[in-house]
């Protein structure tokens, strides 16, 4: 008798020389990364947004979509749309990153969605606070968790399951967290979470439910997958870890000049040149951006722009460049107001989670 332990498999590492294999570049085909061009823009056009697709998008329809606050509380509530529509409404500009990020660039490599660095984007995200919400269902005085059930069904690691996330209390009734209904000014897109998603700014974007239907309340810890196998930082399959929360500071450059098309290293004519990108933290507001432009051996101070989008938003940072004919390694790392600084090397981890080590970009300065 076929059973799900025969085609949902255990998290594994890659062999020493082990290709990418075809299941990975199936996840990769599905779950695109941003453009990291498109670093150019303050609010990353929907399209253009990072994507992580756990199961299969949901066929939700939005006339008849409900979601409920149960689990315990005082008073459970159903609510549609045009009753969610109806309530406070806000716009929060949310840098998300997914918590595989560099996952690929692992050695060894954690087998899974192989990310690379643009597991990113930063989106205007609108809708109504959950805090309200929770409050108006009134939560019981024992209260622990808040577990977010999407509409998302499939097998991961031999269990069947919805994709559930939870949030501690706290953090549930943060004032920023959102229930979203639109990004970027135009409703959901299915891919995005259409009709309704959970926004929780600063978290790693496991945290964000897609297609969320039902909001429930726990006096105890959650032990559903996502949370207590999942999305936890750990060196051996046995050991419990702890989990994956905060997004890490991380800067991004975007890549100057032109591509080969094949390897991506990029060709830059003779001549100043300005080099900018992005930079984010889940912990604090960024401080400090430094920039090599020799893989490492130094590193300068780069110029960071006025914010632009409030606390949760990326930030831009640029610095001028007189480059040598030559090849060119470049790389920015960030630094947040909690002293959070991003490795040279980066420690490993088994699920390949939070890896913020700063990005590689190859030059070719052409001769005169």
């Amino acid at each position: 008798m076929t059973t799900v332990d025969d085609i949902s498999h255990p998290s594994r590492i890659a062999g020493p020389d082990e290709a990418i294999s075809a299941e990975e570049l199936q996840l990769a085909a599905r779950n695109h990364g941003i453009p990291l061009e498109a670093l150019r823009y303050d609010v990353t056009p929907a399209g253009l947004h990072y994507l992580l697709i756990h199961y299969d998008i949901p066929h939700v329809d939005p006339a008849a979509h409900t979601l409920t606050v149960d689990g315990a509380v005082e008073r459970p509530l159903s609510l549609d749309l045009a009753t969610l529509r109806e309530l406070p409404r806000v716009t929060h500009r949310v840098t998300l990153e997914c918590a595989g990020n560099g996952r690929a660039l692992l050695h060894p490599r954690p087998v899974s969605q192989p990310w690379l660095v643009e597991a990113v984007g930063n989106a205007e995200w609108t809708g109504t606070p959950l805090a309200p919400l929770l409050r108006e269902a009134g939560l019981a005085k024992d209260a622990v968790d808040v577990v977010f059930t999407g509409a998302d069904h499939g097998i991961e690691r031999g269990v069947e399951q919805d994709y559930q996330r939870a949030l501690p209390v706290a953090d549930a009734l943060r004032e920023e967290v959102l229930l979203a209904y639109e990004m970027n000014g135009a409703p959901l897109l299915p891919q995005h979470g259409a009709p309704l998603r959970l926004i929780v700014p600063g978290w790693y974007g496991m945290a964000h439910v897609k297609w969320l239907r039902n909001i429930r309340v726990l006096t105890e810890p959650f032990e559903g997958y996502q949370n207590a196998v999942a999305y936890r930082l750990r060196q051996e399959a046995g050991d419990p870890g702890v989990p994956v929360t905060r997004i890490e500071p991380r800067a991004l450059v975007r890549p100057p000049g032109f591509p080969d098309f094949m390897s991506r290293t990029r060709v830059l004519r003779p001549g100043p040149c300005t080099v900018d990108g992005r930079a984010w933290s889940g912990h604090a507001p960024v401080t400090a951006v430094e920039v090599t432009f020799d893989d490492g051996t130094t590193w300068v101070p780069a110029t960071l722009d006025e914010p632009a989008g409030g606390a949760w938003a990326w930030r831009r940072w640029h610095v001028e460049w007189h480059p040598t004919p030559g090849r060119h390694v470049l790389g920015a790392r960030a630094t947040d107001a909690s002293g959070r600084t991003q490795p040279v090397e980066q420690p490993w981890n088994r699920g390949g989670f939070a890896n913020n080590l700063v990005q590689r970009v190859e030059v070719v300065v052409l001769a005169e």
